[in-house]
């Protein structure tokens, strides 16, 4: 199935101490309750894959609009300050669209 209309929010993540990832891994669960969320998975790696990251989340939104809801949404701010500021060394995220 190709996805039609949708963007992709892609972000990894590495924890200052790996001994954070049920802290880490219960803040981003929270994130779920958010209604401009289509579809959300929380991961890990793969254990033969690149384990340099501790932890994934991978959101598809409708559009821009709604990534831009999110952003700014009590829940996620809330993750941000309380959880990924104090845990996370490092984040990357990756925004993409269909063509």
């Amino acid at each position: 199935m190709i996805l039609q209309n949708t963007l992709v929010h892609h972000v990894h993540i590495w924890l200052k101490d790996r001994a954070d990832k049920q802290k880490l891994m219960d803040g981003l669960s929270t994130l779920k309750a958010i209604t401009h969320i289509r579809d959300i998975h929380i991961g890990v790696p793969l254990v033969d894959g690149d384990d340099s990251y501790d932890a994934s989340l991978l959101i598809l939104f409708n559009n821009q609009i709604e990534l831009d809801a999110y952003n700014i949404d009590p829940i996620h701010v809330a993750f941000v300050e309380n959880i990924a500021k104090s845990l996370c060394a490092k984040v990357t995220v990756t925004d993409s669209v269909n063509v």
